[in-house]
């Protein structure tokens, strides 16, 4: 049997180890910070997105970067095989809106001890406060790693799990690659994901801790609609977050480093722009001889009120029966598509995942064996693969852990 290293104890490294050393293998995973799933603890916000009960369909439509990539390594270990998975080990599960998977307990502390518990008894070593510095070829071939201290240790494979930039505090730091860079790698543009975007009107400020359901957020490139949805969003000090602006980052981030783009959020979603003109006019019916300012209550929460007020463009103290046809329907417009200038995306460390990566052109698909060093595996966020929120991005961090872990199984069997 073989010896293997992997770099990285998070979700892929401690996934990929269980199924190698169950078959035998000889498993050590260096894990420079003081215990294991660091990043796992925090994800969903602590309460840890397993995965997303989808068909296979959703699951492409919702991988932003090199979805033909995960085809093999998707359909190797599905969804529903991930959730069989933890529900053997004792986690049990829950499907919410979305098709999101979490634990029932609602902590990922579970997840994280479930794995733990598998690694304990398949034999796993683990090596924690090990950082990993270089990693050692022989012939074109992956001989082994040095580590920060400069000790050397040979292993037979080594599978590089060292995750992305985001979340630098839970070891996230770029280690993997830099790995990658050294041995011949070529590693694309890595930028902040599934992160809250910056606006640059102050009105935005005035409505910080405002949240809006059920509305569509748009965003557009001159008149090119680079992503429409509906859905939930954040007013904060400095733009917008929110399950609807964190899905939009990922798709938009890349053109946001050329040039800035126009956002609108249709606040009154369930209605269409006659109907919401109608409600409209029987708000003016009913207040005809208030003043404008006065006649609108009920149609905003309280801290949106005053900014659409002010957009309006009708003064303030005129009397409702004196507003004219085209002001109402550019007040109509307002609500329908609210103008945000969105300048940019929050950095690294309010990022949950990272887009870019090691290029998948370079990895073999089926195996995630590097097609420049034999012997050579990176899985997870380390790779070119992002997706939007919902449990996704970790499905491709267990789909591609699988996916190494069966191929290294099988060329020694």
């Amino acid at each position: 049997m073989a010896k293997i290293i992997i770099i990285g104890g998070g979700a892929a490294g401690m996934f990929a180890s269980v199924f190698l050393a169950e078959k035998g293998h000889q498993v050590h995973v260096f894990e420079k910070n003081e215990k294991l799933g660091k990043k796992l603890f925090i994800t969903g916000k602590g309460r840890c997105n397993v995965t997303n009960d989808c068909d296979p369909e959703t699951f492409f439509e919702s991988v932003v970067s090199n979805p033909k990539f995960l085809y093999s390594a998707y359909y190797g270990c599905t969804s529903q095989d991930v959730m069989a998975f933890f529900s053997s080990m004792g986690v049990k599960l829950k499907t919410e809106r979305g098709n999101r998977v979490f634990p029932v307990s609602d902590h990922s502390s579970d997840v994280i001890r479930a794995l733990e518990q598998r690694m304990r008894t398949a034999g796993v070593k683990v090596h924690l406060h090990t950082e990993v510095k270089e990693l050692l070829l022989e012939d074109g071939c992956a001989a082994g790693i040095r580590l920060a201290d400069g000790v050397e240790i040979s292993g037979d494979k080594v599978i590089v799990a060292c995750g992305g930039f985001s979340y630098q505090a839970t070891g996230s730091t770029g280690d993997g690659y830099r790995l990658a860079k050294e041995v011949g790698h070529t590693v694309t543009e890595i930028l902040p994901a599934l992160v809250p975007l910056e606006v640059r009107e102050a009105y935005v400020s005035r409505m910080q801790g405002l949240a809006l359901k059920n509305v569509r957020f748009t965003v557009k490139d001159g008149k090119k609609v680079l992503y429409d949805e509906f859905g939930e969003l954040l007013f904060t000090h400095f733009g917008i977050s929110g399950p609807l602006v964190l899905t939009a980052s990922s798709k938009i981030a890349k053109r946001l480093k050329k040039k800035e783009l126009q956002g609108y959020i249709d606040v009154k979603a369930a209605l269409s722009g006659e109907q919401l003109d109608g409600r409209i006019l029987r708000n003016f019916e009913e207040n005809r001889n208030r003043q404008f300012k006065n006649s609108v209550g009920g149609l905003f929460p309280a801290k949106m009120e005053p900014v659409m007020l002010e957009l309006s463009g009708i003064p303030l103290e005129k009397k409702v029966n004196e507003i004219t046809r085209e002001e109402r329907q550019h007040f109509v417009s307002l609500i329908k598509e609210f103008p945000l200038t969105i300048t940019g995306v929050r950095d690294f460390k309010e990022a949950i995942i990272t887009q870019g990566g090691v290029k998948t052109g370079e990895i073999q698909p089926g195996t995630m064996e590097s097609k420049k060093v034999r012997g050579l595996y990176f899985i997870g966020e380390v790779l070119d693969l992002d997706a939007v929120t919902g449990g996704f991005n970790l499905q491709i961090a267990w789909s591609t852990a699988f996916a190494a872990a069966s191929s290294i199984n099988e060329s020694k069997e």
